[in-house]
Order: C-alpha cells, then sequence, then structure tokens
C-alpha cells in the first residue's frame, strides 16, 4: 500500500528463486506471532470477549482459532457453536482482516473462511483417516508417537512459518460469483488439505526429479478438482530445481538437470471437452496473480492450432488451456505453415485422464512437443532422406515417454490402462501418485451417495411365438431382439412412466424448496422420445400437467432421428429449444425467482430431463435428486451417470437422493463403484503379451513382410508428399489400397470357402489383429520396445482392419412375436452404500482373444420359454423338465455327448435314453405321456426329441468345456 507517496510492504514472500543467502533477508525479517487469548472486541457488548489464539503476519491478524477439550466435555463441535453464536461476523477482525478461523481439537479440524452466523460454514481441515493422499475416509491418523495429537499437523505443517506463508501467497484466493439473483458475492477460498498437499508434493518431486515423469491424481468427485488443477499450473510456472547440486535426483543430474534452472517452460492442461475447457480456463484465469500468464485458446479469434502455434513461440505466456483434439491438429498446422517454436520441458495437466490419453491422441501430444522441438522431420528430411527403417523408428520413438515432457493426471475413475499409463508401481502394482476417495469425499459431505436409497423394479413378461413354424436363429442376437422388443413396447414404456410421474410427483417435486429435479436415463434415441412422449401423456391424463405446471419435461439426444414416421430432433421435442440453451432452461427454477422476489420472468420450468447417451458424463446440474434409470449400467459408466446425483446443494441432503432402476441389479451395480470408493491398482502388464499378439496375428496365410514394409514406405512417402494438407492426404489414398489389396484377398478368400475351419481362421485373423493394434498402440507408452516390425505391422493392421470384408449378416428375423402378459413390479429397496474394503485390482489385459465363435444355434420357441423363464416367475416349471433332467445325469448320454461332434449324430442315443425316463415317469406326467406316446400327433414327440436332444448335448458339453464353450 502507499500512504503520503510511501509504499509500504506488509510482508514478503520467498524468491522463487535463491541464489545467495542475502535474498532472503527481507523475507527473515517476517515476524510472524501467535497471541493468545487475545481480546478483539469495538463494540460495547462483545467488550471481553476473548479469541483462544489469532495468528499475525507483521501485526496484522491471518487467522484465528478455537481450541477445545474433549478432556474438559468440550469438543471442535463447541468451537464452531462458538463462531457461529457468541462471534460478531462485523467485527473489524472477521470482516476485514483474517482469512481462516479454525475450530480445533485433538482429533479434528475445521475451517470457516467467513462467519455468517448460525450459517457459518466450517470445512473440514483433516489429513483423512490413513493420512495425507492414501485411501480412507474422513479424520485424522491415530498419532503413534508419545505426546502427538490426532491434529499436530495443524501447527506442525501447516502453522509452519515457511508453510504458512507460502500458503499465504500462493494458495489463498477470493472467488467471485453470481447468484440466482444475480448478484455478484467474493468469497475466500483456502485449500482443503488434501488439495495444499498434493501440490506441494508433486511440485516437490517435479523440482527434484525434472521433467520426464508421469504422475495420476485419483480425485473423487467433491475433491475441488478444478482449484487443485488451478494452483498446481501456477506453482509449475515458476518451479525452480534446487540450487543445491546434493537435493538434485542423480539420474536427473546426469541426465543434464542443472541446479536452480526453471523446471518448465510451458503449462499445458488438456480436457477433451469444449465446456470443460472454458470451464476450467475461468477457473485457472481466476488464480492469476501476475497478468499475461494465461493464454486463452479461443476458436472465436482464428484456428487453435495456428493460436496455439504463436504461444509456443513465445516467451510469454505460461499456462495454455487446450482440448485433447486441438495438439494433433498442431502437428499438420506446422507442416503446412512452418513456425519458430521455442523448445523445452512441457508439464501436461490432464484434466480427466482416461483412455483418450493412452492411443494415438497422446502418441500425437507426444509428437508435438517432445525433444526440444517440433520440426525435427523437416530438419531431417532437408539434409538427408530417412529410410523407411528409421522413420519406423522415429514413430515408436514418438510413442515412448520423452524425457521433456511430465504428465499430472486426474480422474476419480482410472482404468487399467489409466493406472498404467500414468500411475506409480508401489508394491509390484500401479497406484496413483496421491488419492482423494469416494469414501472420504462422502463422509466429509463434499458429495452425497447415490447408493444409499437405491430402489430396483423388475418388468415381467411373457412373449408368444406367433410364427408357424420353428426357425433357427442366432441366440445371443435373438434374445436380444426380443428383449429390446418387451422393454419399447408401448405398454412397457407407458407403464414405466406411470411409475416415474407417480414417483416424482410423491417424492420429488416438493424438495428443495421445490427445485428437486430427476435424470431418466434410458439406452437409445428412440427410447428416449418414447419415454418422454409417454410421461407428458400421463401428465395430461392424471391432470397433473395443469396442477403442477412446474413439471416441465425435456429430452436430450444427438442428430435427427425417424420415429414414427417422422423426423424429429431435440429442438422438436422440447419447445424448440437448442442444445446450447438446454442446461440453462433446465437449471432454471421459479422457487428462485419467489426466494429473490423477482417476481418472476414468466419461464418454463422444466423438472425432468429424459437422456440418451448425453449429460451421463460432465453434466453438474446439483440440484438433481432422482434418477429413473431404464437402461443397462455397469463399470465405469454406471458410477459416472449414478454420480450425476451426488453434487450437493442448499438444502439438499442425503435423504432428498433416490434411484429407481427398472434394468439393473443392485449387487452389479455395487461391483461397478468398489474401486473407486476407496483405491483402484492394476498389475503391470506383461511387455511379452505383445510378441504372442504378434505371432498370432502372423501365423495364419495372409500377411507378407515385404507387402508390409511396401506399405509403410508408401504410407510414410505420402504422408511427407501430403504436408499437413487433409486435401492432398485424401488424394494420396489410392496409392495406400494398392499395397493392402493382396493381403485383402487373401482374407476374402478364406471368410468365403466352404470349409469352415478356414472361415474361423479368417474370423479369427480379425480379432487377433485387432487385438494387437489396441495393446500396441498403449504398450508401446510404457514399454520401450523401439522395435521397427511391431511398429510396422501397427501401422499396417490399422489401415488394414479398414477394408477387410464381413460376412453378410443379413440381421436375424425373429417373425410374429406379441406381448401377452406384462407387470412392472417394486422388487425391493436397497441401501447399496459400500463398506471400507481397500484397494481393488482393475482387469488389466490378457493374454489373448481368441477367435470369433459361430453363435449358438436354439429354436425361437426355447428362446421364448427361456425369456419367460426369467421374467415370468408366476408361470410353473414345464412338466418336460424331470425326465430331462434325468436324462442329463445317465453317464451313458453324456459319453455320448463328449464322442459325437454334431448334435444329430447324437440325437439317436438322446432319444433312446429320454423315451426311457418318459416311460419311468409316465405315472407322474400322464397328460404330458399321453401326448408323447400317441400315435396320431407323430409331430409332437420329433419336435419335443430335436429339441431337448440339441439342448442336452450343449449342456454336458459346456459342463466338460469343449469346442471352446466355456
Amino acid at each position: 500500500m502507499k500512504d503520503h507517496g510511501v509504499r509500504i510492504r506488509v510482508a514478503y514472500f520467498k524468491p522463487n528463486l535463491v541464489t545467495s543467502d542475502a535474498a532472503l533477508d527481507s523475507y527473515r525479517a517476517n515476524r510472524l506471532t501467535v497471541v493468545r487469548e487475545l481480546p478483539y472486541a469495538t463494540k460495547q457488548a462483545d467488550q471481553g470477549n476473548r479469541l483462544d489464539l489469532a495468528l499475525l503476519l507483521n501485526g496484522i491478524p491471518v487467522a484465528t482459532a478455537e481450541l477445545k477439550n474433549p478432556l474438559t466435555g468440550q469438543t471442535v463441535e463447541d468451537a464452531k457453536k462458538q463462531y457461529r453464536e457468541e462471534r460478531d461476523p462485523s467485527e473489524l477482525i472477521f470482516r476485514q482482516r483474517v482469512i481462516a478461523n479454525f475450530a480445533v481439537d485433538p482429533l479434528l479440524v475445521f475451517v470457516a473462511t467467513q462467519l455468517k452466523g448460525k450459517n457459518t460454514r466450517f470445512l473440514p481441515s483433516n489429513t483423512g483417516s490413513e493420512g495425507p493422499g492414501q485411501p480412507g475416509g474422513a479424520g485424522n491418523p491415530v498419532p503413534t508417537e508419545p505426546g502427538k495429537h490426532a491434529t499436530s499437523y495443524l501447527w506442525e505443517r501447516i502453522w509452519h512459518p515457511d508453510n504458512w506463508l507460502d500458503l499465504l501467497e500462493r494458495f489463498i484466493h477470493t472467488h467471485e460469483s453470481k447468484g440466482p439473483s444475480g448478484r455478484s458475492t467474493r468469497s475466500t477460498i483456502v485449500p482443503r488439505y488434501h488439495q495444499w498437499d498434493v501440490v506441494r508434493k508433486l511440485t516437490a518431486h517435479a523440482a527434484k526429479h525434472g521433467a520426464g515423469h508421469n504422475y495420476l491424481i485419483m480425485a473423487s468427485a467433491g475433491s475441488g478438482k478444478s482449484n487443485t488443477i488451478g494452483w498446481l499450473a501456477h506453482r509449475l510456472t515458476d518451479l525452480h530445481t534446487p540450487t543445491d547440486p546434493g537435493q538434485l535426483d542423480p539420474q536427473a543430474r546426469a541426465a543434464g538437470l542443472q541446479p536452480g534452472e526453471p523446471v518448465f517452460d510451458k503449462i499445458i492442461i488438456i480436457t477433451d471437452r469444449r465446456n470443460l475447457d472454458s470451464q476450467l480456463t475461468e477457473t485457472v484465469g481466476s488464480f492469476e496473480k501476475v497478468q499475461g500468464l494465461l493464454i486463452d485458446i479461443n476458436e472465436k479469434q482464428c484456428s487453435k492450432s495456428a493460436q496455439l502455434a504463436q504461444a509456443l513461440s513465445q516467451e510469454s505466456g505460461k499456462i495454455i488451456p487446450v482440448t485433447l483434439q486441438t495438439l494433433p491438429a498442431l502437428l499438420d498446422y506446422l507442416k503446412r505453415r512452418p513456425t519458430e517454436l521455442l523448445g523445452g520441458r512441457f508439464a501436461i495437466i490432464v484434466d480427466e485422464a482416461h483412455s483418450s490419453q493412452s492411443g494415438d491422441a497422446a502418441t500425437a501430444v507426444r509428437t508435438a512437443l517432445r525433444d526440444l522441438g517440433l520440426d525435427t522431420d523437416d530438419e531431417d528430411a532437408g539434409a538427408v532422406e530417412l529410410s523407411v527403417d528409421e522413420r519406423l523408428k522415429r514413430k515408436a520413438e514418438d510413442r515412448s515417454q520423452a524425457g521433456n515432457l511430465s504428465y499430472f493426471a486426474f480422474t476419480a475413475t482410472p482404468k487399467a490402462k489409466t493406472l498404467e499409463a500414468f500411475g506409480t508401481v508401489v508394491g509390484g502394482k500401479y497406484q496413483p501418485f496421491h488419492t482423494y476417495s469416494m469414501r472420504q469425499a462422502i463422509e466429509e459431505g463434499f458429495i452425497l451417495d447415490p447408493l444409499r436409497n437405491y430402489t430396483t423394479y423388475k418388468t415381467f413378461y411373457r412373449l408368444v411365438n406367433e410364427n408357424p413354424d420353428d426357425r433357427e436363429v442366432p441366440d445371443a442376437k435373438a434374445k436380444s431382439l426380443l428383449a429390446r422388443f418387451a422393454v419399447t413396447h408401448p405398454s412397457t414404456v407407458h407403464q414405466q412412466a406411470q411409475v416415474i410421474v407417480e414417483h416424482f410427483v410423491a417424492h420429488t417435486r416438493g424438495r428443495l424448496g421445490g427445485r428437486a429435479k430427476a435424470m431418466v436415463v434410458t439406452d437409445s434415441r428412440k427410447s428416449a422420445v418414447a419415454m418422454t412422449r409417454a410421461i407428458r401423456d400421463h401428465l395430461d391424463a392424471t391432470g397433473y400437467a395443469a396442477k403442477y405446471p412446474d413439471i416441465g419435461v425435456l429430452v436430450a439426444f444427438s442428430g435427427n432421428l425417424q420415429y414414427e414416421g417422422e423426423e424429429t430432433n431435440e429442438p422438436k421435442e422440447y419447445d424448440g429449444l437448442s442444445e446450447l440453451q438446454l442446461p440453462k432452461a433446465f437449471a432454471y427454477t421459479r422457487a428462485d425467482d419467489v426466494a429473490t422476489r423477482s417476481g418472476g420472468r414468466g419461464q418454463r420450468e422444466y423438472r425432468i430431463l429424459v437422456v440418451a447417451e448425453k449429460y451421463q458424463t460432465g453434466f453438474d446440474q446439483p440440484l438433481l435428486t432422482t434418477m429413473y434409470v431404464n437402461k443397462s449400467l455397469k463399470g465405469i459408466a454406471a458410477v459416472q451417470t449414478l454420480s450425476r446425483l451426488n453434487r450437493i446443494q442448499e438444502r439438499k441432503t442425503q435423504e432428498d437422493l433416490v434411484v429407481l432402476d427398472f434394468v439393473n441389479d443392485g449387487e452389479k451395480i455395487q461391483d461397478s463403484f468398489r474401486p473407486y470408493y476407496e483405491l483402484a491398482e492394476a498389475m503391470p502388464t506383461d511387455p511379452n503379451l505383445l510378441y504372442l499378439a504378434q505371432d498370432k496375428v502372423l501365423a495364419p496365410p495372409i500377411l507378407l513382410q515385404y507387402e508390409m514394409r511396401e506399405f509403410a514406405a508408401a504410407y510414410l512417402r505420402a504422408e511427407q508428399q501430403a504436408g499437413g494438407s487433409q486435401a492432398k492426404w485424401q488424394k494420396l489414398h489410392a496409392d495406400l489400397y494398392v499395397h493392402l489389396a493382396p493381403a485383402v484377398n487373401r482374407f476374402t478368400d478364406l471368410l468365403h470357402s466352404d470349409d469352415e475351419d478356414a472361415v474361423d481362421t479368417a474370423d479369427a485373423f480379425r480379432s487377433d489383429l485387432k487385438d494387437y493394434v489396441r495393446k500396441y498402440g498403449f504398450l508401446a507408452q510404457i514399454v520401450p520396445y523401439r522395435d521397427i516390425e511391431l511398429e510396422m505391422l501397427h501401422l499396417y493392421g490399422k489401415h488394414l482392419l479398414n477394408v477387410l470384408p464381413r460376412r453378410a449378416d443379413g440381421g436375424v428375423d425373429i417373425g410374429e412375436v406379441d406381448l401377452s402378459y406384462l407387470r412392472v413390479e417394486n422388487t425391493g429397496d436397497h441401501d447399496l452404500s459400500l463398506n471400507a474394503e481397500g484397494a481393488v485390482t482393475l482387469p488389466g489385459f490378457g493374454d489373448g482373444t481368441g477367435g470369433a465363435q459361430e453363435p449358438e444355434k436354439s429354436l425361437l420357441s426355447e428362446l421364448v420359454a427361456q425369456f419367460n423363464e426369467r421374467f415370468g416367475t408366476e408361470f410353473t416349471e414345464d412338466d418336460v423338465a424331470k425326465p430331462f433332467q434325468q436324462a442329463l445325469d445317465d453317464p451313458e448320454l453324456q459319453l455320448a455327448a463328449v464322442a459325437n461332434r454334431s448334435e444329430d449324430e447324437f440325437q439317436g442315443k438322446f432319444v433312446e435314453v429320454f423315451q426311457n425316463k418318459m416311460i419311468d415317469n409316465y405315472a407322474t406326467q400322464v397328460d404330458l405321456g399321453n401326448r408323447y406316446f400317441s400315435k396320431s400327433d407323430p409331430s409332437f414327440k420329433e419336435t419335443l426329441n430335436r429339441q431337448l436332444s440339441r439342448a442336452a448335448w450343449r449342456m454336458i458339453r459346456r459342463q466338460q468345456g469343449l469346442d471352446g464353450v466355456a
């Protein structure tokens, strides 16, 4: 500040680079003091009030603390109550001085940045039950050292003079936001312990070891990930290596890392969606203390590639947020318009690490930024033409970890591939570098548990086969078609819509002061439209639409859709709103108009959103309290979809959340959440799996080495000639197809052969080639193969897969089927909340895929019967079950099933055994026996024998593990 023209420095912070001891003189002159029993009141009514502790910096109070001791009958809750009820927020010390008020006892720490009387919000500032960065729950570890409290870290670490000054300088942040009324509010943000801890640990490791390392941060929803990324990005901009050479990692020092130099030249933040890119840019930008540090890559100005190239060619502007698609496009831009780019070391912060960062897109990023320069191909080409082997070797090297790139990857739901690509090996397994678990987020109250109140429904069907004949159809495909026929039948949709509407009116509509909203998750665009119209029809038919005009219904799906003979899309289905308008329209509530006395703005209110493959990830609407699931969910998709409910909001409590699931089994949903509740880990993949996969691909008589080499030479030549121009690249494609044609012809001959073994070979080849391409794209980033034969096979195989023909499927015709019975029934209310079980190891790559198998055939009448058995428990078991089971148990029949490789050869023995069992059970199965042995209707006996013989042959061979049937 200035006073009478004199600049007064009220604090000195540590320089980023300390080149001499004298550089710390002003910093050491800071006076950090603690005052006990501080009288603070300026108002007469508060005279005599004292604060247990006040922390001052050069005489200015910056924090207060109330300390409680359970042994004297008071806990941290009493400290919170004292701040809320006995401390006047309008007092100068609280209003314009301190930035943190700590409530402390020997077990827990909470902090409030602003006192608001009874509305004061305290956030936990605890390390986690297992310590900082470790999987666990809320709280702090029990101390093992004598004389230590569980909260000793507060004064030993957070209030340590160096750490406290660093926190004041780099982490304390004033945030400005707009509420529902449009009024701006300012609030102070103090990092939670795990945020402060992860930034410090990441930067400490990077400073000591330099660039070239990967870090995976498993940060649950509710972790404050965007703020953590903001703090990390800004800290990395001025991070230097230690000036003491002895503090540098010996390997980094041997690789040329010098004491006291910047660790990174640019910090690139990668997101995979445009809306997240803009949100994150705004968050990171709000942390900016030095103007011009962040460069906003905005497509409204010019192409993002051009802006990125400019940003990488200038010294200023160190933080560059981009989408994942921008960096690969940069390569093409540079080939068209060579630009002098500054080389250096790059920190790449990945906002949501998943499989897109472990394939070709990640390779493009490495190619663009590795080895201090971006135009090495052009330089090499200008000097001497590289051979095919040298170019393939260069491509293989581009896939591997680059010494000048460090990845800081954040995700709440890492896959095994993500753990292997970015994780840290601990005890022989890949684990995150730092963890803030879902369990801790729930226990600390930063998210809610979507599994606590989970209601399952089951839809019971009976289908009728109205075909005059029994037709053979592929088992799996027919079952899928029958299931889809049942679940999309208008009767099914309308019954489910009725359940949804009645539940919403009775349970959801009045919650959150009339603000609560619901999402309906469907499995297809047609299902979404059908469900939306069925919900609206039920609202109209019951009079709810007129009685409750706030229950508007929106639907979200992509593109145009043919539905009941007409073309429709999102705007047609919801009052002409565009895709960009939907989130804002859905967020609006009339209750906010009333609360702010705005008189209402005459907007339509929408409380139910029906979705199909949209808004199931990356959509944050805190007013969502209810989800109706009409889609099969598993794995990460289940976690991401159901987690739309877990955002906290004023008035929103755990009791408000409910899931109604028409499709999924509760235990399987639990299994999907389990790896991400505390800690996900993965076993390392055996590098030799890639060579095994290569052997499988090369075994059939399809690929020839010299043809692959000719293709690689043509491809690399075309790539160079195109020079980044997509138009030129398209024209050069014709030359590439010529080199693929011989392998395509050999594959086609096998595929269309009359020899079933040859057909199986072709199908297995396609499957194995796809498996190899997938494995190489991932493993080559982790294992430095540097094998041009592997790279050549990947390049050739990836393009060959695009042109290999397929057998004509022709679809499956299930003929005439109708729905004769339907009932939607509540099968129970469940608490699916998880318990602490520790780390869960995710499945990784297997050691083979196996070829495609001939789909098992069944008669349609059998499939309908199976379907009724699965979904219609009110029907009795068929009378044939007892003699059939006795036949299956017959040792001679089991030997016949093993000895005969075809169903037809087996049928004679089956009929002999089954007929004897029918005679044995004749007394108890009179009606069936009369029909079976009747000479007036021999077709009944023949049909039953044929169907049951096929079923018996398959079941016995399954049990024996024959013919690849598990």
